[in-house]
């Protein structure tokens, strides 16, 4: 057997992940409808972001404050394949998404109408983690969502 290279073990993995996710909803879904698997996605959202915090806390050598969250949480939109700018101001900074890989995924599959309930509800646990994650004075809000008609996900991150 041949063996992978590094991108080839990412693109496996990441392939992975996003599969996993997908198809984990859709069993759940066909057993025990959408409602009922959105609210179990939310609730699995609540804890996978801590460990993926931790964890590149650890692998970067990072804490908590605003600072380190920017650094972690733009590294794990780097990894997850999001195409996005960053932008600090003041006592916070922005993050404007230009393309969401779950987005696509959904539009991707045929479940388009559904992107918009799902990311409202998920993105918003998801990030309001990663800001608890570093520092419980750091507030999150998203401003303007892909999946919502906008042209670009913007999510902020402000130290209160």
């Amino acid at each position: 057997m041949d063996q992978l290279n590094s991108s080839q073990i990412e693109e496996y993995l990441h392939r992975s992940y996003e599969a996993v996710d997908g198809l984990w909803f859709m069993k759940v879904e066909e057993q025990y409808g959408f409602d009922k698997a959105l609210e179990i996605d939310n609730e699995v959202w609540k804890v996978l972001p801590k460990i993926q915090a931790r964890m590149l806390k650890s692998f970067m050598k990072k804490n908590s404050g605003l600072e380190d969250l920017f650094q972690c949480c733009t590294t794990k939109l780097t990894l997850d394949g999001f195409k996005y700018k960053s932008e600090k101001k003041g006592n916070g900074f922005t993050i404007i998404i230009e393309r969401c890989p779950w987005h696509d995924l959904m539009v991707k599959s045929g479940r388009h109408d559904l992107s918009e309930k799902i990311g409202t509800r998920i993105c918003n646990t998801e990030y309001a983690v990663w800001a608890s994650e570093f520092n419980v004075y750091i507030d999150f809000k998203i401003q303007e969502q892909i999946c919502n008609g906008s042209a670009s996900c913007i999510l902020q991150f402000q130290s209160v």
